[in-house]
């Protein structure tokens, strides 16, 4: 069944009204008020919709309150039952420090359609859709994927555009990666947006590639299905709760390389809206008494990928 592209714009205010009300808090250094602001904001929202919600992607488990936690019920009541993922604040420290990058991001499928990911590590690739599927895989070597990319798009190495994570854990990677000589993007947070740039010529980026945020996977995952792009993860487990937690959620194989298909099915509505600037949105402006808003939007049934401007009265 399709979703009803009502939804779209449903989801579109609640993440912009998320957006907006960390606006007043961003620069002031306090993590903790403004993520407190777009969960506030999202729960208040989804809960005036006629929707029977559970969050199958959160902020924590269910004793780990006021977060929107896994497990949490949210929607008004109605027919239409959903699994919703979302990151009411991604890059919170960017926020809270008014750095670019900061997004309010949601993700909705019918019931039992989102992957319910475990709070742990992802192994991951993101990779444009003009590369052929076969071309790239996790179980590949970081030479082997570079080489098929550069192959796939005649290119040479050295014009390949890689983005991951500045993290000490990718030290050997993106050791590797200069000495191939590709293009290597480095960003310091936003595991969502950075699986997103693969998904637009205009961004410059050929593959994300790393160690991140499994539930980060996930919702970058709806929106890279809708865009045609390709996505794999396999979840990294660190310590015996960790095993413990995902063989209550259902995951016995814990070396299993999921596919896009395995992550997300069916149809899926995504939005993300900037909070500060940043490569895929702007972020929250003000003009003529107005907030202005920017929001990538993807709906899989529909084709649609659009980035829709919102404004907003500002209230005295």
């Amino acid at each position: 069944m399709s979703l009803d592209k009502k939804l779209v714009s449903d989801i579109v205010k609640i993440t912009s009204n998320a957006a907006i009300s960390c606006f007043k808090y961003l620069g002031k250094n306090d993590k903790q008020i403004i993520d407190k602001a777009a969960t506030d904001s999202i729960r208040n929202a989804i809960n005036k919709l006629k929707i029977k919600g559970v969050v199958v992607i959160g902020e924590g488990e269910l004793d780990e309150a006021p977060m929107l936690h896994i497990g949490e019920k949210l929607g008004a009541g109605g027919d239409l039952e959903l699994d919703i993922a979302v990151d009411p604040l991604e890059g919170t420290n960017f926020a809270a420090k008014n750095l670019p990058g900061a997004l309010s991001v949601i993700s909705i499928a019918e019931k039992g359609n989102l992957f319910n990911a475990p709070e742990t590590y992802m192994d991951k690739l993101a990779v444009s859709g003009k590369i052929p599927f076969e071309a790239t895989d996790l179980d590949f070597s970081l030479e082997k994927n570079i080489k098929n990319i550069a192959d796939a798009m005649n290119k040479d190495i050295k014009d390949v555009s890689v983005c991951l994570l500045d993290r000490p854990r990718h030290k050997e990677i993106i050791t590797k990666l200069k000495n191939m000589k590709t293009k290597i993007k480095l960003i310091t947070d936003g595991d969502i947006s950075g699986a997103l740039l693969v998904t637009n010529e205009k961004y410059n980026v050929d593959i994300f590639l790393g160690i991140g945020g499994g539930p980060e996977g996930v919702l970058a995952a709806s929106a890279i299905d809708a865009l045609k792009c390709k996505f794999q993860g396999r979840f990294l487990f660190t310590n015996e709760k960790d095993i413990s937690r995902a063989k209550k959620m259902g995951i016995n194989d814990l070396n299993k390389k999921y596919d896009l298909k395995e992550i997300v099915k069916g149809d899926s509505i995504f939005c993300a809206t900037g909070i500060t600037n940043g490569d895929l949105v702007n972020g929250v402006n003000i003009k003529d008494n107005k907030y202005i808003t920017e929001t990538l939007v993807t709906h899989k049934s529909s084709n649609m990928s659009k980035t829709v401007v919102s404004e907003d009265t500002i209230k005295t």
